[in-house]
């Protein structure tokens, strides 16, 4: 599989900017403002321009055909940098000066629950692709999600280990700057017990770091036959290096903060026959999949990660609920949003719940070579 390099996606990602702004010609008065905010820049910036793409070919999709509710949509999209506080900042900006009816983003649960009591506060609906921590639609009416959350991917992947992989005894190497590796550390270790596995040791490490071998040698020192790593690609990518030259053969299993094609990039051959769970594997030959990854392929020239491919389905829900609100104004958008039911996103059919959660399957996959392989389906 083609891993293209972080300048092509950011040089991508300005193209198709540009080409979008140049096409916007209508009046202000004849369009609807949406805000999207993005780690465009920063460590994980990869995570952001693959979802800021996928956002934009919905949205271009909707304008194309003739917009909604007789209006073109503008999406003003702004740079959180991969930082939480500037989450905050640049999601007070789309709301108080942009005035924009709905708010989509981010990727990572740390900047969305940044970002959440403004939304909540000034009652403008916030969508996230893919913040996967169980608290993050919690006590906010106005925010909701279309991915999975941590305590089903979690718990996906300690039945995977222990059943699949049949591994009794893990470690684990969690991130405690990150909320999406606390809240997946916690889901995976209380199902691995349940199923009889025992967690041998328990490392941690902050978002930045660069040597983690101090944790891995006490880790190596338990032989535990697997390595539960809840973390982003930067990282994790950086721990497997070095969990290869201190001589750690076993295992390491993941969530989906591995997907990214920076991590086969970084991480060499030291991942090799390692899992990870996502939403999606661009892989899949059904037609609404590779119909998606065409087109991706076709304006980007690479292909896309989940989280482009959730990003696509984010746009085309927040323009369904815009078309269903009958007004575009952000109460009944938020209303229409909590009506969203089986809609038919490229990632599956998505429901939202009562409490504004996405009900939907996951994908095992293994890294063999320079890609991702399927492995098997978890249904929720």
């Amino acid at each position: 599989m083609y891993s293209p390099k972080r300048s092509d996606l950011v040089s991508s990602f300005l193209l198709f900017t540009l080409l979008t702004m140049l096409s916007g010609c209508a009046p202000q008065d004849d369009r609807i403002k949406i805000g999207q905010f993005a780690s465009i820049t920063g460590k994980e910036a990869t995570f952001g321009i693959s979802c800021s793409n996928g956002v934009k070919m919905a949205i271009d999709e909707a304008n194309a055909a003739g917009g909604v509710l007789g209006k073109q949509i503008d999406l003003i999209t702004l740079d959180d940098q991969t930082k939480a506080g500037e989450a905050a900042t640049v999601v007070t900006k789309l709301i108080n000066q942009e005035k924009v009816v709905a708010v989509l983003g981010e990727v990572a649960s740390s900047r969305t629950l940044a970002a959440k009591p403004i939304a909540q506060q000034n009652k403008i609906p916030l969508l996230t692709p893919a913040s996967t921590n169980a608290t993050v639609t919690e006590g906010a009416d106005y925010v909701f999600r279309i991915c999975f959350i941590d305590p089903f991917q979690g718990t996906a992947m300690a039945k995977f280990t222990a059943t699949t992989l049949q591994k009794k005894k893990a470690a684990i190497l969690k991130d405690v700057k990150s909320d999406y590796s606390i809240g997946l550390s916690e889901a995976f270790t209380k199902k691995f017990k349940e199923l009889g596995g025992e967690i041998l040791e328990e490392q941690a490490f902050s978002s930045g770091d660069k040597d983690f071998k101090a944790q891995l040698t006490s880790i190596k020192a338990k032989n535990p036959e697997v390595i539960f790593l809840p973390a982003y690609y930067t990282e994790v990518a950086l721990i497997a290096r070095q969990a290869k030259e201190l001589g750690i053969n076993v295992p390491i299993v993941g969530g989906d903060g591995w997907d990214s094609p920076v991590l086969i990039e970084t991480a060499g051959d030291a991942l090799e026959g390692c899992y990870f769970s996502n939403h999606v594997s661009v892989n899949d030959t059904t037609p609404v999949v590779k119909n998606f990854v065409d087109k991706y392929k076709q304006l980007f020239g690479t292909v896309p990660d989940a989280m482009g491919v959730l990003g696509y389905d984010a746009g085309k829900i927040i323009v369904e609920a815009i078309k269903e609100s009958k007004t575009g104004k952000p109460e009944d958008i938020r209303n229409a949003l909590a009506g969203i039911k089986n809609f038919p996103g490229v990632t599956g059919s998505i429901t939202i719940d009562e409490n504004r959660n996405a009900n939907k399957p996951l994908v095992v996959l293994q890294i063999k070579g320079s890609g991702f392989v399927p492995v098997e389906s978890v249904m929720p």
